[in-house]
């Protein structure tokens, strides 16, 4: 694995800017790569790890530059908890370990740096300095992943009998006979116009 300096230019070049959400992810996900025992999560462990990421922010954007984990390759999973948490799963291991920045980190950078006024550098620096179980909570998880969450799973494609679209990866639902979209089964995001 790369220095924690290494990932945050990363970081920064990948999300835009350098912010302490990016410094929380980038920790918490070298933390999780440590648990698990993944050392080369880019090479040779590639195929062993897929994370379930709890937030849609910057510390998600930084979790995936440390683990090579992208949504398009099926390893990075989103669960809109509004968290700034992460699941680790070692595939091959049978192994998880969720990883939760700590609420109380936040007070801490407060009492670590009282200097610095600016909320953003003040929890940046205090990030970088705190140790793991004061700036995170871990806990060992069972994750089931059935074949269809697997990167690389190629499975049968089937057709919404409603509006002719292509679905994948088991997404369909069954009602009155009928094979449907979501969106055509009333769990759609967007309306029509």
């Amino acid at each position: 694995m790369k220095s924690l300096d290494d990932y945050l230019r990363d970081a920064e070049q990948a999300h835009g800017h350098l912010c302490a959400g990016q410094v929380l992810g980038v920790r918490l996900a070298m933390l999780g790569l440590a648990k698990l025992g993944i050392d080369d999560p880019r090479g040779k462990d590639r195929k062993r790890l897929v994370t379930f990421v709890e937030i849609d922010r910057c510390a998600t954007d930084a979790v995936a530059v440390v683990t090579g984990c992208r949504l398009g390759k099926r390893a990075l999973k989103f669960r809109d908890w509004g968290k700034v948490a992460a699941t680790f799963v070692d595939v091959s291991a049978g192994k998880a370990i969720r990883i939760a920045a700590r609420e109380s980190s936040k007070a801490l950078a407060r009492h670590l740096h009282p200097e610095i006024e600016d909320k953003n550098q003040q929890q940046m620096l205090a990030y970088r300095e705190m140790s793991d179980d004061d700036l995170f909570s871990t806990q060992w998880v069972k994750v089931e992943l059935p074949p269809e969450e697997f990167p690389g799973y190629k499975g049968e494609r089937t057709v919404c009998e409603a509006c002719g679209e292509g679905i994948n990866f088991h997404r369909e639902v069954r009602r009155n006979g009928k094979i449907l979209c979501r969106a055509c089964a009333g769990e759609r995001y967007y309306e029509p116009v």
